[in-house]
């Protein structure tokens, strides 16, 4: 991994004042609450350490997709009392992000200070990495700090554009994650082991094919393994399956095999005829899926040789669930091997990485989320880097000398 400059190479930032992109975007009920403060409570402890250096702290950040437009519910404004209830430090707010409003807010600030500037997305200029909006953003700093890898994925102006403006810089969250990620496929522990499960292998074609070339065993898990499965000639029911696929995965089995990769696919199934709390259902070896039922989880036998996987790793990266977690019966496949892979890195024997949105759903479902060596909530970006792309936030912080 090439190195990145971190706020150690930052010093005598008194009376700096520090532009820290964020992710803020974080849930809110119909009563104004917040639901989840996991990407506050993240990104606190950059915003602290600039703080208690002296430095003005200036945070930009979205909320929702207002697509260049003010919308009163994506205002930042409404989750000013969460971030000072996380932080424990009055935040000063302005109600834009460039302009006068918030050129008289920063005018104001005392060194330590914290001001959350208003949704950078009610501008246009800012998904489309506009050169005069950023060059707006940038007057209003000495100093960027990037903390939002989960933006990192996007060239906006206040992710990518800032950084060919003022001195950049990764903040403790950005440069934990990115330490994580090194560890789980830019320079592993072998053997490295992926599970990746989720609904359509539509979606993670790119993922598949980058992963077989850079690990040991690939488990595939979810509904996108009846694709695989039904590719070898089996009949998998009712099941979710993409048939047009088919030469896809077979394509994928083939670059697995070249790269001497082992696919691990389910074994046996545990299938239902109706997709409900509490279904009646059963477990059947996977070439015996009845016609008219479907596979909602794998089963005890395929658990068995994923945890069998996960004992033998020395890495583990995980993308999505094994199963259709969200409703018992058909968490269990999901919760055992999470479980293990949790008990695995408490041990001390394994690295285990793991991100996307149902990943950290069903990790925290599992009551193994803590357990696990990093647990990233960025989405789309995790997403993208374990498909070996460009992520345009995280290579301007890259060091030129």
């Amino acid at each position: 991994m090439p190195a990145f400059k971190t706020l150690d190479d930052l010093t005598d930032i008194a009376a700096k004042r520090v532009l820290v992109r964020v992710d803020l975007n974080v849930p809110v009920a119909a009563d104004g609450k917040v639901t989840d403060a996991t990407r506050i409570e993240r990104v606190a402890p950059t915003i602290l350490e600039l703080s208690k250096k002296g430095a003005k702290v200036i945070l930009l950040a979205h909320f929702g997709r207002p697509k260049g437009e003010p919308v009163a519910d994506m205002s930042l404004s409404l989750i000013v009392s969460a971030v000072n209830q996380v932080l424990g430090h009055k935040i000063l707010f302005a109600s834009d992000c460039i302009g006068p409003e918030a050129q008289q807010a920063i005018a104001g600030m005392k060194n330590g200070d914290i001001l959350l500037l208003e949704n950078t997305r009610f501008h246009k200029g800012e998904e489309k990495n506009d050169p005069g909006f950023t060059e707006a953003l940038a007057k209003n700093g000495d100093i960027f700090v990037n903390d939002a890898f989960s933006a990192a994925h996007r060239a906006h102006a206040s992710t990518e554009g800032l950084a060919h403006h003022l001195p950049a810089y990764a903040g403790r969250t950005m440069q934990e994650e990115l330490e994580a990620l090194e560890k789980g496929l830019g320079n592993p522990a072998r053997p490295v082991v992926a599970i990746v499960g989720g609904a359509k292998v539509s979606t993670k074609i790119d993922l598949l094919q980058n992963l077989v070339k850079r690990v040991d065993a690939l488990v595939i898990g979810g509904g996108m393994a009846n694709t695989f499965i039904a590719a070898q000639g089996i009949d998998v029911g009712k099941s979710l399956c993409e048939h047009d696929l088919a030469d896809t995965a077979r394509k994928i089995m083939a670059e697995a095999e070249a790269s001497n990769c082992a696919i691990v696919l389910p074994v046996d199934g545990v299938v239902a005829r109706e997709f409900k709390a509490g279904a009646a259902n059963e477990v059947v070896d996977i070439d015996k899926i009845p016609a008219d039922a479907m596979m909602l989880d794998v089963g005890p036998k395929s658990v068995a040789a994923v945890n069998d996987w996960i004992s033998k790793a020395s890495t583990l990266v995980w993308n999505g669930p094994l199963g259709a977690f969200e409703i018992a019966p058909f968490d269990k496949a999901t919760v055992a091997a999470a479980k293990h892979a949790a008990e695995q890195t408490k041990a001390g024997k394994l690295t285990s990485v793991a991100g996307g949105g149902d990943t950290v759903a069903a990790l925290n479902h599992a009551g193994a989320a803590d357990d696990f060596s990093y647990v990233s909530t960025a989405g789309g970006a995790f997403l993208e880097w374990m498909e070996g792309k460009y992520l345009p936030g995280v290579s301007v912080l890259i060091k030129t000398a």
